[in-house]
């Protein structure tokens, strides 16, 4: 499959079949035929009109950049300028971003260049997209950008890359190596030296930060579904309640994504004979009601039952607006000085700030914070599914085998609450704060990459934390099996239940390696199947 860019029509869709492999391959990337008509015909028109020492002074085109801005850059002195800029910039450290990054990062860049506002040679465009259609991946530092003048220490490692310096690195057929023996590898040129503007162009913007926007929504909008299956799992258990879910519930109050959440819940729960007072009346091994006692009447559940829709609702409807967003960001032009048409023939340079990350740095800050709280909820579910008292009779620790000699789920339980903790740090707004650099020519910078990095930590976290929800529920639906047989439970669940056991098989002997179902129902919740089986049973969820 091939992804034509044009600057103006890219989507999300598009950016991961680029960045992450379906069936053990990457889409390639190649530039539409007419943005590259005009990209050539823009160039043309600067490198006749621009490029001579009596030229205006233009930032970065003939101008040094920063407070430098007034300082003139001659002609003779421009390719040493260009390959100076990048080497300047290359200040990034830590370890470096995952193959998925740092692919959207390139295929981002070279469609903000498409849009024909940046002003780049036609053969910036074509090296960045061989480069990725080869397998040849700059080693980017995470650490080190401000987002603004856009994300300038990370793209410069990713421009030192393709054009073969001898200090930058490439991942190449899973080798990590100099850039240069990649290159030469891959059957490139290796030397690939910059003119006029390139530089400037190639790292400005924030375009890492888009590029870990992207694929944090992503991974975001996969968790929605199987969160409302994770906490209807725990609902079956726990006998729950279900006149929350009402749908005139939801009408007196209408949010889209709270009537959303609450919809998927009675769809899965559709046919369940184990949420009724009928259920109730069974008793499980650690109830301790006197025998032929009847139990108080549940009325209403916790809010971790109850006010799910409440809850899974604002990350639902914050995920609308983060996309749209985002969706923006992707077919943007992020770069400075800007090139426009004048209408006479020629172009005119207009400096401005669209490098600046605040709209990406917000929306992730918005996306962190509504993350971590569908993470705490699920994980106040998994510490009621551990205690008899709160789980009304659910066996301690969800154990199987012998008490004491085992432990049973408590420890999973223990971890999901550490990366609670974590998140809770994590989901502390990035974007306001700001510190001057350079001099204070950047007064105010928008922390967006910084604000990218941690919201998508906060949505893998988020994932495993919903993952062991599943794992757990099902391993108390399971230990509750026999007793709980007169009363069903829904369609929904079994469906969801029956694919969490092709993989996962209950512990029903005492404890196990943990670790290993905690990364296989991961897996799992990143393969979709969960949520395949469900909507194959019950039909399609919103």
């Amino acid at each position: 499959m091939t992804i034509v860019i044009d600057g103006l029509t890219l989507t999300s869709d598009q950016v991961l079949r680029v960045a992450r492999p379906n069936g053990g391959r990457f889409a390639a990337a190649e530039l539409d035929a007419a943005a590259r008509a005009k990209l050539v015909a823009a160039r043309a028109y600067i490198d006749a009109n621009f490029m001579h020492d009596e030229a205006p002074l233009m930032y970065s085109f003939n101008t040094g950049v920063g407070l430098f801005k007034d300082q003139r850059v001659l002609m003779a002195e421009m390719a040493e300028y260009q390959r100076k800029t990048v080497y300047a910039h290359a200040t990034g450290i830590g370890e470096p971003f995952p193959e998925d990054v740092t692919r959207a990062t390139m295929l981002l860049r070279a469609n903000a260049f498409a849009s024909n506002y940046s002003g780049p040679r036609i053969e910036v465009v074509d090296r960045l997209l061989a480069c990725l259609n080869a397998g040849l991946h700059p080693v980017i530092p995470q650490k080190g950008s401000v987002g603004a003048s856009g994300d300038l220490a990370p793209l410069a490692h990713m421009s030192g890359a393709i054009c073969g310096f001898a200090e930058a690195e490439m991942v190449y057929k899973g080798r990590r190596m100099p850039a240069r023996e990649a290159l030469r590898e891959a059957g490139f040129e290796v030397d690939f030296p910059l003119s006029a503007k390139d530089a400037s162009a190639l790292i400005n913007g924030s375009t890492v930060s888009l590029a870990l926007a992207v694929l944090a929504i992503e991974d975001a909008s996969r968790i929605l579904k199987h969160a409302d299956i994770a906490m209807t799992l725990s609902l079956e258990c726990m006998r729950g309640e279900l006149a929350a879910f009402d749908p005139r519930v939801h009408v007196a109050r209408p949010h889209v994504g709270q009537a959303a959440s609450a919809h998927n819940i009675r769809r899965i729960v559709e046919g369940s004979k184990r949420c009724s007072e009928a259920a109730r009346m069974t008793v499980y091994p650690d109830e301790s009601r006197a025998p032929g006692k009847p139990p108080a009447p549940r009325v209403q559940d916790v809010y971790s039952l109850r006010c799910t829709p409440q809850v899974h609702g604002p990350m639902r409807d914050a995920l609308g607006y983060v996309g749209k967003v985002i969706g923006t960001e992707i077919n943007s032009a992020t770069d400075n000085p800007l090139i426009f048409d004048d209408g006479a023939g020629g172009y005119t340079c207009i400096s401005g700030g669209h490098f600046h990350g605040q709209y990406v740095a917000q929306v992730m800050d918005l996306l962190a914070i509504a993350a971590t709280d569908l993470g705490s909820i699920s994980e106040r579910r998994l510490a009621r599914l551990i205690d008899p008292t709160m789980s009304y009779g659910l066996p301690r620790n969800l154990l199987a085998g012998k008490r004491g000699l085992n432990t049973g789920y408590a420890t999973v339980q223990c971890s999901m609450s550490a990366l609670v903790m974590e998140n809770r740090t994590l989901s502390t707004p990035g974007s306001v704060d700001s510190i001057p650099g350079k001099s204070n020519a950047e007064d105010h910078v928008s922390n967006s990459t910084w604000c990218g990095r941690k919201a998508r930590t906060v949505v893998e976290n988020v994932e495993q934390i919903v993952a062991c929800e599943i794992l757990m529920a099902g391993q108390a639906l399971s230990l509750i099996e026999e007793q709980a047989r007169e009363h069903p439970i829904g369609k929904g669940s079994r469906a969801a239940l029956d694919a969490l056991r092709s993989v996962v098989e209950p512990a029903l002997a005492g404890d196990r390696w943990y670790h290993h179902e905690m990364i296989e129902v991961l897996a799992l919740v990143r393969s979709g199947a969960i949520v395949e089986a469900v909507e194959a049973a019950v039909g399609p969820l919103e």
